[in-house]
């Protein structure tokens, strides 16, 4: 089906143009969400008509979504979730928890917005792709943890792993000293006075 494109649509086409789609994304996606028209005759028309109206409002909701961006990239959102002790989670983060935690923090993020390349499902800090706009997006960093300690400490560059990780080899090392230790001894009682 061609369609004439109203507003920019990614890996598709700019504005005002015609373009060939398949008859579902069409239906089901472009109209629907008045992101096109059919491309006929009387559509075409009205399109030309219309175009600078279309073009300006573009350009004022662009501008706008530049202004949240500013604001938005770079944020940080801590998301909690139950996880095993490896860090995998049970479940996976979703585009909606993400949305929720920018909403919760004072951004209009609706989950329609947020682009998650592919699944959250451990525990550490990922970075997410916001649209805000066609032309218009921002990157922010999801603190997915168990706990808000757990949180921090990823905020700050460690992870549990990390301080699990050096707690055994703290005690491993503790042990090797003890042994050290004891076979010191055992080497002093087993030597004969000269």
């Amino acid at each position: 089906m061609q369609v004439v494109l109203l507003e920019r649509v990614e890996k598709l086409g700019q504005i005002g143009e015609v373009v060939n789609v398949k008859d579902g994304f069409a239906r089901n996606f472009l109209l629907p969400q008045k992101k096109a028209l059919r491309a006929t005759k009387t559509n075409l028309a009205r399109f030309e008509a219309e175009r600078a109206q279309i073009e300006a409002r573009n350009l004022e909701l662009k501008a706008e979504a530049a202004k949240v961006a500013e604001k938005l990239d770079g944020q940080s959102f801590v998301v909690i979730r139950s996880a095993s002790e490896a860090g995998a989670l049970y479940g996976s983060v979703t585009a909606r928890d993400v949305a929720d935690a920018a909403t919760a923090a004072g951004f209009s993020v609706d989950r329609g917005q947020v682009r998650l390349d592919r699944p959250v499902k451990e525990l550490g800090l990922h970075q997410i792709r916001v649209v805000l706009h066609p032309e218009v997006d921002a990157t922010i960093s999801v603190n997915v943890a168990r706990s808000v300690e757990e949180a921090e400490l990823q905020a700050s560059g460690r992870s549990i792993q990390d301080l699990r990780a050096e707690a055994e080899a703290e005690a491993e090392f503790e042990i090797s000293e003890l042994f050290d230790e004891i076979g010191t001894a055992a080497g002093d009682e087993g030597e004969e006075p000269r």
